[in-house]
């Protein structure tokens, strides 16, 4: 039977108003936010770009886009001289600030944060919702929602017993990536499949019990109270048409897990020249990208300075990814590109840019030791920070134009826009808020883990890093508490049976980054203020390699792993463009 209801997907409401996210700020940075603490972060704010150079004020606040203004607010509660007070006074304002979003989004309007271009969000009659998945009828198993299939979401739903639940996933992509090893597949030292986990073969359930399904699709819009998630299928990345189809599921218990996504800063250009690194078909467009560089550059009447702009590829993050990335690249460029594209040898060459310090959370040792392993490789390490993404070039604080045939940008995450659409508590960087049983308060039957789920801020906890480790292991501790919540009778949608399990504790077990050429960084130390071991060098590569080839999901991607490591040293990596 049909069913009509207003949807507001997240894509589409995200940026409602610019005029009240400069209120906000402009209000909140005039009461708390001195001279002094503006000084500490001037480095941030010139992150964000040139407009806002000197402090804001409310003259200054209203020429900055959506995204300065997001970044900024979600920002505040770092500063070292804003105290509890300000804090407390921050989510005053977030919340009288969502609130007068609310007001402006119900008028179905939304306004395009790079044009001013509004569009209509769909009415109550423009979008006709067909539920897939009524509501669980009497003797049936309890139904656990996962919405994705990162970390979080496969760790939760391989631990999850079907025997006594039955499994609904929804998620964009039907796989599991392991990210440790997908920057080894831009430059061939790995095949794609072999860091790609189908779900299916996760969780089981989901192609053998009649009532488990996988959903190819993204979700929009959540209704608590009706216990019911709104979703639109998966297109390959197409926008959303008059004449798409959207499906309601209902649920007993919803776990999202939809991770997060990569954070610009507003800075314009990035979306449209940049490619990230956090998907398989991320991996591949930098590969074919990479390729059809090194071959264009060998064509006949090609000038030098074109040549030289073409194989520049330039990495924009110092973190473990854009270190990884930019060794497993030098390595392709001293063994691989120097046997097979010997015309143009002279002219590849990477550049690492980071605003700060690479390997921030690193030992001191350590990074002392990727910096001048990575400079002796051939990578330029850069201290800048990037202001504007051109189509061939970028541009620097500085003021220096940088050309660049290939940019890679791993500057870090942040909440994806579906994750600040919900109305939901938010944790103080903008996640989804939990509870310390990472329940979000207020709300029956929902939870929230992974890069999209924070702590907020009357748990008393510090907001946890968007890291694989921890997302594993809060989808490991939720399956195991909805399994005991479910056994005892608790599992259906607003059951009255209260299990109380033991909190969720994270201790860091330790940080690990491949610096290219059989070297490696292990990092043993549970924060950045503890001690504890760490070591460099041949030594910590073979851990790397050991630890990330027993964590790999499967035996089967972990025979795929293996053969293409020992084919990879023997042959040398696969340069074809597919």
């Amino acid at each position: 039977m049909a069913m009509r209801h207003l949807i507001k997907p997240a894509h589409r409401v995200a940026s409602a108003s610019l005029e009240s996210q400069r209120n906000f700020v402009s209000i909140f940075y005039a009461k708390h936010y001195p001279e002094s603490a503006y000084r500490r972060r001037g480095s941030f704010f010139e992150a964000l770009g040139p407009e806002t150079s000197s402090r804001p004020q409310k003259k200054d606040v209203s020429s900055l886009s959506f995204l300065n203004i997001e970044a900024m607010s979600m920002s505040i509660y770092r500063a070292p001289n804003i105290k509890l007070g300000a804090s407390k006074s921050y989510q005053r304002c977030r919340l009288l600030h969502n609130k007068q979003l609310a007001e402006e989004q119900s008028q179905g309007d939304r306004l395009d944060d790079s044009s001013g271009h509004k569009e209509e969000t769909p009415s109550l009659t423009d979008i006709k919702i067909e539920s897939g998945l009524p509501a669980t009828k009497p003797g049936e198993k309890p139904r656990i929602v996962v919405l994705g299939t990162g970390w979080a979401a496969s760790r939760l739903m391989k631990d999850l017993n079907s025997k006594i639940c039955d499994v609904v996933c929804i998620s964009p992509r039907n796989h599991m990536v392991f990210t440790p090893l997908l920057a080894s597949t831009c430059v061939g030292t790995l095949e794609f499949r072999s860091v790609a986990e189908p779900i299916a073969r996760i969780q089981t359930a989901l192609s053998k019990s009649p009532n488990s399904y996988f959903f190819l699709g993204r979700c929009i819009n959540i209704d608590p109270k009706k216990h019911e998630v709104y979703c639109e299928p998966e297109m390959n990345g197409s926008p959303t048409s008059a004449n798409k189809k959207f499906f309601s599921v209902s649920y007993d218990k919803l776990v999202i897990a939809s991770g997060a996504e990569a954070v610009t800063f507003g800075i314009n250009g990035v979306h449209e020249n940049a490619i990230f690194l956090r998907e398989v078909s991320d991996a591949q467009n930098i590969r074919k990208k990479l390729l059809l560089n090194l071959m264009l550059s060998d064509i006949p009447g090609t000038s030098e300075e074109e040549r030289r702009r073409l194989l520049h590829c330039v990495v924009v993050g110092g973190g473990p990814t854009g270190v990884e990335f930019s060794g497993e690249l030098s390595d392709f460029i001293r063994r691989d590109v120097h046997q097979r594209y010997a015309h143009v040898q002279n002219y590849i060459h990477v550049t690492l840019i980071e605003a700060k310090e690479i390997l921030s959370s690193f030992d001191v040792g350590l990074r002392v030791y990727a910096i001048k392993h990575l400079t002796k490789a051939g990578v330029k390490l850069v201290k800048g920070i990037v202001t504007e993404v051109n189509p061939g070039y970028i541009i620097l604080s500085d003021g220096s134009r940088v050309p660049y045939g290939l940019l890679v940008w791993s500057t870090g995450v942040g909440p994806s826009g579906f994750v600040k659409s919900l109305p939901l508590p938010k944790s103080l960087d903008g996640r989804i808020g939990v509870d310390e049983n990472l329940k979000v308060p207020g709300f029956e039957d929902m939870y929230a883990i992974g890069d999209c789920a924070g702590f907020v801020e009357s748990v008393g906890k510090p907001v946890l890093p968007a890291l694989a480790q921890v997302a594993e292991r809060q989808g490991k501790y939720l399956a195991r508490e909805l399994n005991r919540i479910v056994k005892a009778g608790g599992g259906y949608a607003g059951s009255t049976v209260s299990v109380e399990g033991p909190p969720f504790v994270y201790t860091h077990l330790g940080s690990m980054a491949s610096v290219g050429r059989y070297k490696a960084l292990v990092d043993l130390r549970q924060s950045k203020e503890s001690k504890g071991f760490s070591w460099a060098g041949f030594l910590s590569w073979l851990i790397w390699r050991s630890a990330y080839l027993t964590r790999v999901v499967s035996w089967r991607n972990r025979f795929y792993v293996a053969v293409n490591w020992a084919t990879t040293f023997v042959f040398g990596r696969d340069i074809s463009r597919i």
